[in-house]
């Protein structure tokens, strides 16, 4: 049977990353289609033209995440990368 063939342990963390990424995916494009400035879903939205309205571009584009990592490291492990790197140890 193909389920036999399919699912199968040794398959499982990759339905985890495929099914990661396609989350991933899905939410950027909810977040795309509901708060970005730029897509009008509405006919009444549409019919607006080009707006200057900066205020809501720059809330929609300093969003919660970029204001977390905006003065940390740009580092994933910056304890080891400075045992490797710093010759005070």
């Amino acid at each position: 049977m193909a389920s036999s063939r399919w699912i199968r342990p040794e398959v499982y963390p990759l339905f985890a990353a495929v099914g990661v990424a396609v989350g991933i995916c899905g939410m950027q494009l909810v977040r795309n289609i509901s708060t970005n400035p730029e897509v009008r879903v509405t006919k009444e939205n549409r019919t607006a033209g080009i707006l200057d309205n900066h205020a809501e571009g720059e809330r929609y584009a300093e969003h919660g995440l970029r204001k977390f990592v905006r003065n940390k490291a740009p580092q994933i492990m910056p304890s080891i990368n400075g045992f490797f790197s710093d010759p005070k140890y």
